[in-house]
C-alpha cells in the first residue's frame, strides 16, 4: 500500500510514467480502506499458519479486504475521464479482456450505496467490482484521485482458504470455480501485462525500484516486479 502511495505521488509530480504492478502479500494481511473506522474486534489478533495477519491503511477506499490467496494489481494513471464510474470502465477493460482470454467472462456488480455499512469489501459487489456469470466476485477494487491522476488498485480472488475467511469476516465464502486454482501467477501476470498492451495500445517497460527510491519509500521488503509505461 506504501508502495502504491509513494508511486501515485511520484507520477503526480512527473517523475514517473504511469504505472501497472502486480503482487502478493507475505505475510497475510487485511487492508482497510481510508475512511474506514470500525472493523471487529477480532482482526487486532488473528493469526494465520503461526503468522499474525497484518492490518494496514490503504490509500483508497472501500472495506476491507483479506489479502491472501489473491492477486493485486495496481494502476497509476493521468487522463481525462467523463466521470469515475467511466475511469473504473476504462482501467478495468484490460481485466476483462485478460480474464477472457483465459475462459472467464466478467460483469460489473450492481450493489447499491448501502454496501459502506458492511465491513467485508467483498460482501457485496458494486459499479467498481468484476463478477463472474456464477456471481462470484473474483476482482474488488477501489480508487483514490488528485486531480486528473488516479491510484487504482485491486484484488484478484483467486485461492482463498475457506477457515480463514470464516475466521475474519464471520461468514462462508462463496465456492470459486475449481479452475481459478490451477492458475499459475507468473502466467497470470504476462496474460494481464499482453492485455493491458492491447487493450491500451502501449508498451510496457520492466524497471524495478532503485535503492534510493526505496530509501525514499522506507520499505519493509522489496517488490519483485515493477512495470511502467513508456
Amino acid at each position: 500500500m506504501a508502495i502504491d502511495r509513494w508511486l501515485w505521488k511520484q507520477h503526480q509530480q512527473g517523475n514517473l510514467p504511469p504505472i501497472l504492478r502486480f503482487y502478493t502479500w507475505n505475510p497475510v494481511a487485511i487492508s482497510l480502506g481510508y475512511h474506514q473506522k470500525r472493523w471487529p474486534q477480532v482482526w487486532q489478533d488473528l493469526q494465520w499458519e503461526g503468522k499474525p495477519v497484518e492490518l494496514v491503511r490503504r490509500p483508497t477506499g472501500g472495506r476491507g479486504v483479506l489479502h491472501q490467496g489473491d492477486l493485486t494489481y495496481a494502476v497509476v494513471y493521468s487522463g481525462r475521464f467523463a466521470n469515475r464510474v467511466a475511469a473504473y470502465e476504462q482501467i478495468c477493460e484490460f481485466l476483462i479482456r485478460g480474464w477472457r482470454s483465459l475462459g472467464f467472462e466478467l460483469h460489473y456488480g450492481s450493489a447499491g450505496r448501502g454496501y459502506a455499512q458492511v465491513p467485508n469489501c467483498f460482501a457485496t459487489a458494486t459499479g467498481a467490482d468484476l463478477v463472474l456469470e456464477s456471481g462470484y466476485k473474483l476482482i474488488g477494487s477501489a480508487q483514490v484521485w488528485q486531480g486528473s491522476t488516479v491510484l487504482q488498485h485491486g484484488s484478484m480472488r483467486l485461492k482463498p482458504d475457506r477457515q480463514l475467511w470464516h475466521q475474519v469476516f464471520s461468514e462462508s465464502i462463496p465456492e470459486p470455480p475449481p479452475s481459478l486454482a490451477d492458475l499459475n501467477l507468473s502466467s497470470l501476470v504476462e496474460t494481464f501485462t499482453q492485455a493491458a498492451c492491447a487493450t491500451f495500445d502501449m508498451e510496457l517497460e520492466v524497471q524495478p525500484l532503485s535503492e534510493q527510491e526505496w530509501e525514499e519509500m522506507r520499505a519493509p521488503s522489496p517488490i519483485k516486479k515493477q512495470c511502467r509505461l513508456k
